[in-house]
């Protein structure tokens, strides 16, 4: 296949939830010479895209979409050992964890991908992350910044729990935290005393990376 096609079949398997597809186009990607970076971010991500996308419709439904993120967790295991990884291009360092309560990975495994390739160092706390484990991970990893997710509105409310310990912990001064998952909204960021919404994985690095660039909070 050529390389438009391997992406394509890429998308397809994210989207038609095929785990021996992902496996075997990830390897066809890697022996025809695709960037890994590049068959991540063309092709399971868009996949990933255009089942978050069905998933909003109603097209698909929570279980099309965990399983779709367990197919590309498949395909990310194969390709991301593969990415280029260069030290100096360190350019931060960040906690992220889905808030006690919660199992999901999905979006966080995303966004801890895509965080990594633009050049971060990511302490992956996991799922259902109580809040005294956020609080002992900025004090020991002194992160830049801590990104927390919640996919169900019940556990929303352990954000503001972590952010609250941080504060009695004399933590939240060097720190600057952003929180994104469906339940999530802007005004619910800035009512817990968040700094940040991401309202999609892209855009929560995209604000990552604008934290860095600017440099330290003043």
């Amino acid at each position: 296949m050529q390389e438009e096609e391997i992406l394509d079949a890429l998308r397809d398997a994210i989207v038609t939830i095929d785990l021996a597809k992902v496996r075997e186009v990830s390897e066809e990607a890697l022996a025809e010479g695709i960037p890994a970076l590049r068959a991540i971010n063309d092709g399971m991500i868009q996949g990933m895209q255009t089942v978050g996308e069905k998933f909003q419709t109603g097209e698909y439904f929570l279980t099309e979409l965990i399983a779709a993120g367990a197919v590309m967790e498949e395909g990310l295991k194969i390709l991301e050992p593969h990415i280029k990884k260069d030290e100096s291009r360190k350019i931060g360092t960040i906690v992220l964890g889905t808030v006690e309560g919660d199992l999901h990975s999905i979006g966080k495994d995303i966004v801890r991908m895509l965080l990594r390739s633009a050049g971060f160092e990511v302490i992956d706390l996991g799922v259902d992350v109580p809040a005294q484990k956020f609080i002992e991970a900025v004090r020991i990893r002194k992160p830049g910044i801590l990104g927390m997710s919640a996919l169900i509105t019940p556990t929303m409310p352990e954000m503001k729990k972590v952010i609250g310990e941080l504060e009695k912990n004399g933590l939240k001064l060097s720190l600057r935290i952003i929180v994104g998952g469906a339940p999530v909204t802007e005004e619910y960021a800035q009512t817990v005393g968040a700094d940040a919404y991401g309202s999609d994985a892209m855009a929560g690095v995209n604000i990552c990376k604008e934290w860095v660039t600017r440099g330290s909070r003043q």
